[in-house]
């Protein structure tokens, strides 16, 4: 795959230098099977400015500050909404008790502390590391096409979908066994709620960054 980047990259480079167009080229690229995106993201690589060879973008860079800073984030990111998550279940456990279960209202109050303390820490966290890097951003624009930032982006796109994907299939069996009570429909709320709040906010991220490509 890398080979074939690299051949790709390395014909545009001569067909742009022997004064081929950037329609032709990719018209040609096209006839010969190379995707759309992939033709664009080489073509993209140079800049349209007129100049004896063509000349080159500059590519964002790695290094060991941002992959630091961008694993912080979404891994606060994980944390606060797993605990979230959890305390609005056991808020909803302690509105509709379940009679059955003697001691679910005192694990619920351990649960609900750990809970409790872990939002109040890891949400400023998050919001605080959003802010530095946004303004970084700002600043740097080449920075949002960190690959750490997309590779963890299209990661927790994963983990979103699945999560709605398990929440959306538990809601169908417990429908088709007649076992909807408040409390579960609730909860499936909260969970679709959660994960869908962070796949949609990801999603137009990206978005956004491919139409400002």
């Amino acid at each position: 795959m890398a080979s074939g980047t690299q051949e790709l990259e390395q014909f545009v480079r001569d067909a742009l230098t022997r004064g081929a167009s950037r329609e032709a080229t990719a018209t040609a690229l096209a006839g010969a099977g190379w995707p759309e995106a992939q033709v664009r993201n080489a073509l993209n690589s140079y800049a349209d400015v007129a100049f004896v060879v063509p000349v080159p973008k500059p590519r964002a860079s790695l290094s060991a500050k941002e992959a630091f800073l961008y694993l912080l984030l979404f891994a606060s990111l994980y944390f606060a909404a797993y605990h979230l998550g959890n305390l609005l279940f056991d808020l909803i456990n302690h509105a509709f008790p379940d009679p059955t279960d003697a001691y679910e209202l005192t694990r619920g109050a351990r649960s609900m502390r750990w809970s409790t303390a872990s939002v109040i820490i890891t949400v400023p966290v998050f919001l605080y590391l959003a802010r530095l890097l946004a303004r970084d951003d700002a600043r740097n624009p080449l920075r949002r096409l960190s690959p750490v930032r997309r590779w963890l982006t299209y990661l927790t796109l994963f983990f979103a979908s699945m999560v709605l994907i398990v929440d959306m299939t538990t809601l169908v069996n417990n429908a088709l066994g007649g076992e909807l009570s408040p409390r579960f429909l609730l909860k499936v709320l909260v969970a679709a709620l959660i994960a869908g709040g962070i796949f949609g906010y990801y999603l137009l991220d990206l978005r956004r960054e491919e139409k400002d490509a």
